[in-house]
């Protein structure tokens, strides 16, 4: 009659050893919420003046990434998406905005997990 007793007893207490290893497993493989940020960010030029470089980078790097518009240009009153989102986590990113007239544009620490939206004007 101990062993008919025991085997339901360790059959639930298998159960509930699994049971706990999955809610433990299902806790620690979850993303962080900084990897589940969107990143796209509406780049907006309103200048009057042709972008013809743009450059994020995040705030942990020393130097600037490549130019992401490459061979195109952002005309002044138009737009582009960009996914901002080099992999890192990062949502803090450095922009940097080069113009047809020769002016640059530095703008620190934007936080492209917060805003949809960056114009320049």
């Amino acid at each position: 009659m101990i062993s008919t007793f025991l085997r339901p007893a360790r059959a639930i207490g298998a159960c509930a050893l699994l049971l706990a290893t999955v809610s433990l497993a299902t806790v620690t493989l979850a993303p962080s919420a900084a990897f589940a940020q969107n990143r796209v960010v509406e780049i907006v030029n309103n200048t009057g003046v042709t972008m013809m470089e743009f450059y994020a980078s995040n705030v942990d790097r020393s130097n600037w990434e490549e130019d992401i518009l490459g061979a195109d240009v952002l005309e002044s009153g138009y737009s582009v998406d960009i996914d901002i989102d080099d992999g890192s986590g990062q949502c803090l990113f450095d922009f940097r905005a080069v113009f047809a007239d020769g002016d640059e544009v530095v703008d620190s620490r934007v936080n492209v997990c917060e805003i949809s939206t960056f114009t320049y004007q």
